[in-house]
């Protein structure tokens, strides 16, 4: 596999699409942390990191309205991609959905939000967008 954020995105848009309450993805750091990032967020309801004897797998459990069935995840697609990657410094960092979004961003202080990046006064890759 090439790009294995992408792999997560993708997963987890196809749960969302078909309504599934939790998904399972191969685990890596990099994933794990955009898994907390998601959960901080309020974009996904729980998550679990559970080791096997390969690699380990996080389990998400995934949010939805009571009531409508909406998902809390509208819209997930990766920026950063291995062909083209995408960095900003801290006067460009983007806004996503005008400030309804979050930008998940690759910075030297880990992963973190566009919104948490400018405080910071950071800069780095930005990884996905959310909506």
């Amino acid at each position: 596999m090439t790009d294995p954020i992408a792999d997560y995105l993708t997963r987890v848009r196809n749960a969302v699409m078909a309504q599934h309450r939790v998904v399972e993805i191969p685990a890596s750091n990099i994933k794990k942390e955009i898994t907390k990032v998601l959960f901080e967020k309020g974009y996904i309801l729980n998550y679990k990191f559970e080791e096997d004897a390969y690699q380990g797998i996080i389990k998400i459990a995934l949010k939805y309205d009571p009531e409508t069935r909406k998902p809390a995840i509208k819209n997930i697609q990766r920026v950063s991609r291995p062909g083209h990657r995408k960095y900003v410094g801290v006067k460009d960092l983007p806004r996503v959905l005008n400030g309804l979004g979050i930008a998940v961003m690759s910075t030297p202080q880990g992963i973190i939000t566009d919104k948490e990046a400018k405080v910071r006064k950071l800069g780095g890759e930005v990884l996905c967008y959310i909506y």
